[in-house]
């Protein structure tokens, strides 16, 4: 599986055959118009290495930015061509040598940056954190910043708000450290080699799915913006952002690839997490050649796979419901048998079998559920039954909703526990609150893996 499917929302496909995603230290060609840089075909991006902006991973460039920077390529028939810089202060002085055309790199708007650079729109707010570990050392008001082991993102907007702090309390001392983003500071903090950095508020969200321990005791600024940067030399330029931008809004677009990075998590819970986080470590290597072999005849990533089984039986072979669903993927004995499973307490047939039965799950469903949805549904029948699907499908239509909507079925399946509603159906009362849980912790899951693994 891909990351969000943009056409099922925009129309604004990511065509990643027409991407051209490699690193190089040359200048960018000066471009006098956006018109001549569409018709060069080329995009130059300077961004930076981080977790939700831009990195590589088995090959593939990835990240919040890459989505959006992809999209907004897509739309004018661009290729794109990143360009990784060492830290922020190497980004502007590029983008201001003509180096790039864009610069995308989850960019705070500020007045010292805004005297060098021009900014597109906002995309997104975001807050500033103090960021510490839980029983380590800490603050609970700005004064108690004095005395901490405090480093913060070199160039960055964070040493910057640390500086206007010191003019009221000049006891507080921190390093600036070169990086593309605080993830790395964030990681030294969950390691106890400093006490506490700062981060923007979504980044800490995404951490703390890797680094559990991690708390915010402080906001320490009001919401600011991110957003694009560029030199002001291609004239058009700007034009062409405002308004992609404003029909990436319109459409959802930005939303929904935010969601896809940093919605899929629920509430933050520490125990659960910190549990998670154990297992992946522990638990996890002993099944992953599994979930892999699995996956390759599927539609599926073998991430997802391993979420749904963590979800049914936090990656115990052994586990066993009270209703005697069994084995990693919980099948029950008349699904063991369809899917040619043999023995459910065996690992490895378990997740063969789970996975077959997922894809036939998902094969089974009408062509009208598209994208994602295709795949939330999915895994609702997995977990409720392909017969409640279809009641559930038949109440939103005689609502006049979109019957092939995830998002109405997590309003309508909860419908199944009320007679008014499942008396009229054809597979009558179903606990419907239980696939839309089972749907969200599932996608919390593989959004927790996937970090885990980054």
């Amino acid at each position: 599986m891909t990351r969000t499917n943009l056409q099922t929302w925009t129309g604004l496909a990511i065509a990643a055959s027409a991407l051209v995603l490699v690193q190089c230290s040359g200048p960018a060609e000066e471009e006098t118009s956006f018109e001549t840089l569409v018709e060069s075909g080329e995009l130059v991006v300077l961004t930076l290495d981080g977790p939700t902006i831009h990195e590589r991973r088995d090959g593939a460039a990835e990240g919040f930015e890459v989505d959006l920077v992809s999209a907004f390529a897509d739309e004018y028939g661009l290729s794109v061509r990143f360009r990784v810089m060492r830290d922020i202060g190497a980004l502007i002085d590029a983008l201001e040598n003509g180096e790039g055309h864009l610069a995308a790199a989850n960019l705070t708007i500020n007045e010292a940056r805004a005297g060098r650079i021009t900014f597109g729109p906002a995309y997104k707010n975001v807050r500033e954190r103090l960021v510490c570990r839980r029983g380590g050392e800490s603050a609970s008001t700005v004064e108690d910043l004095a005395g901490l082991r405090l480093a913060v993102v070199e160039d960055s907007s964070y040493a910057d708000t640390l500086r206007q702090l010191q003019q009221a309390h000049p006891g507080i001392e921190f390093d600036e450290r070169p990086a593309g983003s605080a993830m790395p500071l964030l990681e030294a903090v969950d390691q106890g080699s400093i006490d506490c950095t700062i981060a923007d508020s979504h980044l800490v969200t995404f951490a703390r799915r890797r680094h559990p321990e991690l708390i915010t005791p402080l906001n320490l600024s009001e919401e600011s913006a991110l957003a694009w940067a560029h030199s002001g030399r291609v004239e058009g330029l700007a034009e062409a952002l405002d308004s992609w931008f404003a029909e990436a809004h319109a459409f959802g677009l930005i939303e929904e690839i935010e969601e896809d990075w940093f919605g899929d998590f629920g509430a933050f819970d520490y125990v659960e997490t910190a549990r998670f986080v154990r297992r992946v470590d522990n638990r996890l290597p002993r099944f992953r050649n599994y979930f892999r072999d699995a996956a390759e005849d599927t539609p599926f990533d073998w991430e997802l796979l391993a979420a749904q089984a963590y979800q049914e039986s936090h990656w115990d072979p052994d586990a066993e419901s009270p209703t005697g669903v069994r084995g990693l993927m919980m099948l029950t004995l008349p699904t063991a048998e369809r899917v040619g499973v043999t023995d459910r307490l065996d690992p490895r047939q378990s997740v063969e079998g789970g996975a077959a039965y997922l894809a036939d799950l998902y094969d089974r469903l009408p062509d009208g559920i598209e994208g994602d949805d295709r795949l939330w549904f999915a895994l609702a029948a997995y977990n409720v039954g392909m017969g409640h699907i279809y009641d559930a499908r038949l109440l939103a239509e005689r609502q006049g909703r979109d019957k092939n909507s995830w998002e109405v079925m997590e309003e309508v399946l909860p419908l199944l526990t009320r007679p008014e509603y499942y008396s009229t159906v054809r597979y009558g009362y179903a606990r419907g609150h239980e696939p839309v849980r089972y749907v969200e912790r599932v996608r919390t899951y593989r959004a927790m893996l996937e970090a885990n693994l980054r």
